[in-house]
């Protein structure tokens, strides 16, 4: 466009160079003509002015857009920059090494036991922290903080392993854990799982149940070849547990077994035992724990320590059951001033079922025996739960208790409000 602009301008001037020398050479035009052709040669001068002027601005404007278009794509690069940076930030997330995860439960409740006043109680905090490399090494800890009668708080390490992950079939923990030995004690116990507001009599600490361990343990899952079954073991060695003296009637008395996992080895023998679940068709569980070793009072010798356990558990439609047995028994020793033969031991069965609208329905029996007869309990608990979510649970319960003396003896109202996170 711009070139024709260019042969046409110079046209025009060479006419008007032109003009003069026309005049003279043919005589015969006359002056009228060549007036017409003057007018016309400005007139297209003036037209073609018009379109060199158009043409600038358009040029111009031309400019500007390239300006803008090359703005936007700068804007558009940085942001695609931008984009691929967060991606990136995104997959090295996906792909990190290490998972950290916080869970754990908290409770508090309301108690009304018989001969006495009601009062607001069961107030703990337990959270549960998760810490896993790859997939080999994980590592798991539970802290529980709970409210005392005076006020105050006490704080306790629940557990604490290094868990090196194995293959599929075998994890081994080393640390402090609870308690392999059953499946209240290591499965159920936490408040928001556990379906009424207590524990079974004797799972309870220093009951019939040990509570925890220090050492290493070995668990996992076995194929059976049949799709329908499953094979889960705990294998574990520690420090074992050690007797707590007390003096009832003027004698003195083996109170209970301490199994809260001890840092020490007072007796110099470690406790073998473990656990073994068979699941021959899905959702129903068998289970034998067993353990042995040494224990003692600190000062004597060792004497013998065994534990066994069998439990089950059943799941059909909207009915939950199941029930557990254990018992602890430590040795004579002559020389001891305790020197006869102790054994505690308990079992319960419960059944749940589950009602319209989130509520839920649970029945429990308990008898418990003890070397002391202040300790021995039968216990009838009847429950109705309403699950507010679920991992939120609001209990009500009432036990029926009868025991020798009035702390085992009394029958007990409670409420409780559990969240497990």
């Amino acid at each position: 466009m711009k070139n024709k602009l260019l042969r046409t301008s110079a046209i025009a001037v060479l006419l008007l160079i032109a003009v003069p020398a026309l005049a003279q050479t043919d005589g015969n035009q006359t002056n009228q003509q060549l007036l017409e052709r003057i007018q016309r040669l400005e007139s297209e001068l003036g037209a073609l002015r018009v379109a060199v002027q158009q043409s600038t601005q358009k040029a111009a404007t031309a400019v500007e857009t390239a300006d803008d278009a090359i703005e936007t794509a700068t804007i558009a690069q940085k942001a695609i920059k931008k984009v691929a940076k967060t991606a990136k930030s995104a997959e090295e997330w996906k792909n990190s090494n290490s998972i950290v995860h916080l869970a754990g439960y908290a409770s508090a409740g309301y108690t009304n036991k018989q001969m006495s006043d009601g009062r607001f109680d069961q107030v703990q905090f337990a959270p549960i922290f998760h810490y896993q490399y790859k997939d080999k090494v994980l590592l798991e800890s539970e802290i529980e903080f709970k409210l005392n009668e005076d006020g105050s708080t006490d704080v306790a390490l629940e557990y604490l392993t290094v868990d090196l992950i194995l293959n599929d079939y075998a994890t081994l923990l080393v640390g402090k854990f609870l308690s392999p030995t059953g499946q209240f004690r290591q499965n159920i116990h936490p408040s928001w799982i556990n379906k009424l507001p207590s524990a079974p009599s004797g799972f309870g600490h220093d009951g019939a149940a040990p509570t925890a361990e220090i050492g290493m343990q070995l668990r996992g899952a076995v194929p059976t070849g049949n799709s329908d079954m499953r094979l889960n073991y705990a294998i574990y060695v520690g420090n074992g547990p050690e007797l707590e003296l007390e003096i009832e009637d003027g004698e003195t008395e083996i109170h209970g077994v301490v199994s809260e996992g001890f840092g020490r080895d007072i007796d110099g023998n470690k406790v073998v035992g473990g656990r073994v679940g068979f699941i021959p068709i899905p959702k129903l569980e068998l289970g034998v724990s067993s353990a042995f070793g040494n224990t003692a009072i600190v000062g004597e010798d060792d004497r013998d320590y065994r534990i066994f356990g069998a439990d089950i558990a059943y799941k059909y439609g909207r009915f939950d059951l199941r029930g557990e047995y254990i018992s602890q028994k430590v040795g004579e020793l002559a020389s001891s001033v305790a020197p006869d033969l102790w054994k505690w031991e308990s079992w319960y069965m419960q059944g749940a079922y589950k009602l319209p609208a989130n509520f839920e329905g649970v029945v429990r029996y308990t008898d418990y025996s003890s070397p002391h007869a202040s300790q021995e309990q039968e216990q009838w608990a009847i429950g109705l739960n309403y699950l507010v979510a679920p991992q939120v649970i609001a209990k009500i319960a009432y036990e029926l208790n009868e025991g020798s003396v009035p702390s085992t003896d009394a029958n007990r109202f409670l409420l409780q409000l559990a969240y497990g996170f």
